[in-house]
């Protein structure tokens, strides 16, 4: 039978209570409750875009209020500047950077960035993506952007991003042509991840994605020192030898003081697409037990699965090509508690610049 009885005091008592499953903390006092005899109206501040939750958080609601009285849930989000390592001044028209690493090539890192960038546009964000892997760009196949696609320039100085999905983004591929191989060491690589990042006009993003290259050389370590991150996620499948790199990765972020905002363990079963079993053919819990290691989240697990790649290849990824399937609504999760996990992010974080390291010799 339902009551109608709730008073406002209680309404918001309960509200604050509730578990965000986001964060896995209660909302606190993010609440505002307006209600008369006949309607209830609700109205939620949150740190984090989460539009595709709308509709299951106000069942959530309307079942634990328990209370016949019209309901209306009003989300509102306003994302800030979370801190970044040492001092490092912060990019023009960007609110925050987050990495996406992995500690080897192979694991789905591309493929992740691309679909978390596309799943956070779509519960509200304004999002962004810069495909720092200068030797082996791929970000603008798997978007879809026709061959020779390039920046159109302002000012003769910045690169205006093409967009696509509601997303924009920043490539080496628009740069060079399929068939010219960036044949450049070191320094060159980094100076050019430097140009085009801080060259690049954004415009007004509350999220951008860096596509990193696998490993922790150069362009890492650049990243460290000269780009103000406020936060990686690091890419694994669940064999051992990738886990071992994994773990390269989050020492790496751990020293250069980029908070690691959590794990996605990517091609955590088969699924076999005759009878449906699911089988963990690369390993059981390996992320798991590398963010319980880490003290870290596993932010979600993905299976290994066909369409992921033939829609990546085709330029149409998951989320935007079959955006209620399975596989996107694991993205779209992954993005909402990546948000959560940003927003909650301390001003206590700033740690200090990244010092490399000196090699020394003896005799001994």
């Amino acid at each position: 039978m339902a009551n109608a009885t709730n008073s406002t005091a209680d309404i918001l008592a309960t509200l604050e209570a509730l578990i965000d499953e986001n964060s896995g903390q209660t909302y606190g006092t993010v609440w505002q409750v307006m209600d008369d005899a006949e309607r209830i109206h609700l109205t939620l501040n949150l740190g984090y875009p989460a539009e595709q939750e709308y509709a299951a958080l106000e069942a959530r609601i309307k079942d634990l209020l328990n209370d016949d009285r019209d309901l209306t849930l009003d989300i509102q989000h306003s994302v800030e500047n979370q801190p970044t390592q040492g001092n490092i001044a912060g990019l023009k028209g960007v609110k925050n950077i987050i990495a996406v690493a992995s500690g080897k090539g192979g694991v789905g890192k591309s493929t992740t960035t691309v679909n978390l960038a596309l799943a956070m546009a779509k519960e509200g964000a304004r999002v962004g993506i810069l495909d720092a892997d200068i030797y082996g760009p791929s970000q603008g196949m798997m978007l879809g952007f026709a061959e020779g696609t390039r920046p159109e320039v302002r000012e003769d100085k910045f690169f205006v991003p093409p967009s696509t999905f509601g997303v924009q983004v920043m490539s080496m591929a628009f740069l060079t042509t399929k068939d010219t191989p960036v044949a450049w060491r070191g320094p060159m690589v980094t100076g050019a991840l430097m140009q085009i990042l801080t060259q690049t006009d954004w415009n007004d993003l509350d999220y951008l994605f860096i596509d990193m290259p696998p490993g922790t050389g150069d362009i890492q370590l650049t990243l460290s020192q000269k780009v103000p991150v406020a936060g990686s996620v690091v890419v694994t499948t669940p064999q051992d030898i990738a886990l071992l790199d994994a773990r390269r990765g989050i020492e790496m972020f751990n020293k250069v003081k980029i908070p690691v905002l959590g794990i996605v363990e990517n091609m955590s079963t088969h699924i076999c697409s005759n009878c449906g079993h699911h089988e963990a053919i690369f390993g059981d819990a390996g992320g798991v037990s590398l963010a319980k290691e880490y003290h870290v989240d596993v932010l979600g697990k993905l299976p290994l699965s066909l369409s992921i790649r033939e829609q990546s290849d085709a330029g149409k990824p998951v989320v935007v090509n079959a955006p209620e399937s399975d596989v996107a609504n694991i993205y779209q999760s992954i993005a909402r508690k990546l948000g959560a996990t940003l927003a909650s992010q301390s001003d206590s974080s700033e740690g200090a610049q990244f010092v490399m390291p000196t090699i020394g010799m003896s005799d001994d």
